[in-house]
């Protein structure tokens, strides 16, 4: 079984030891939730994987929502995992973190695998305050080497949502209103060295990640590179893997599908995954 660890150094967040010396190493980031996906992690650790979770926003030292968050947070993670020396190295991330997952391995050319959950094909403006605490006007929600990334602002004009709230039409609206902003803030996955795979479902209230993962496809494609997309008409913005938890119930958010349709779809990946981190 595997052994649970904190992570060293200054790193926030759970360490996955198999119970064998560790065939690959995959780090698993969750989405604007904050919280650590511990037990998904623990999934790769149980197929011989060194994993990690981390906390990349609202810990001590970290902006207190997803607004200029340094991408140097999660290649200081795989650095972490690095040390086990790997053969193959992961990164997979739900929804915000697969936005920070692909916009990783544009940049960190040590990932074989780059896994986006429920992902975007653009940068998007904060979830949240900086840390100056303020959360308007908007900023990117991503910063490299002290920069922000370019990013598609809000068009939150329209009438306040019912609760529990499907932002997909304010992310829908978004994109209408500000083409010239979507196109420079494009996630250029064409320049990621390593394998990629998408999960998506069509049911997604959350915000239209299906759409999204069809435009990183082409992008991909169209530069000569390969890409993976494994997409449901009916699972929503939370597909699980099987040894995974079913997510609970949320009153906040509408995220979409069931959690058959989720699960269903996280089974499909999986034997993906491990093919490509070759844990198979």
């Amino acid at each position: 079984m595997p052994t649970e660890q904190a992570l060293p150094g200054e790193l926030s967040g759970v360490l996955w030891l198999p119970d064998e010396p560790p065939r690959a190493a995959m780090l698993v980031v969750a989405g604007s939730s904050g919280r650590l996906d511990a037990q998904r992690a623990r999934v790769f650790a149980e197929h011989g994987a060194v994993a990690a979770s981390i906390r990349w926003f609202g810990g001590p030292g970290q902006p207190p929502g997803i607004c200029e968050v340094p991408l140097e947070t999660f290649t200081a993670a795989l650095d972490a995992l690095c040390r086990y020396e790997p053969a193959r190295l992961g990164m997979m991330g739900v929804s915000k973190g697969a936005e920070a997952t692909l916009l990783t391995a544009v940049r960190d050319d040590r990932l074989d695998l780059a896994v986006g959950v429920s992902p975007t094909s653009v940068v998007w403006a904060n979830v949240g305050p900086g840390r100056d605490g303020v959360t308007k006007p908007y900023r990117s929600s991503w910063t490299w080497r002290g920069e922000p990334l370019p990013f598609v602002p809000y068009d939150d004009s329209g009438p306040d949502p019912e609760s529990p709230v499907a932002c997909r039409p304010m992310y829908e609206r978004s994109i209408a209103a500000h083409p010239a902003e979507a196109a420079a803030a494009a996630i250029p996955v064409e320049r990621i060295r390593g394998e990629i795979v998408l999960l998506a479902g069509a049911d997604d209230e959350m915000w239209q990640s299906t759409e999204f993962a069809h435009q990183l496809a082409a992008r991909r494609r169209a530069a000569g590179g390969r890409i993976t997309v494994l997409d449901s008409d009916t699972a929503g913005h939370r597909p699980y893997l099987p040894g995974e938890p079913e997510p609970a119930p949320s009153e906040t958010f509408r995220y979409g599908g069931d959690p058959a349709a989720d699960a269903a779809l996280g089974a499909r990946a999986l034997p993906h995954l491990l093919a490509a981190l070759n844990l198979r």
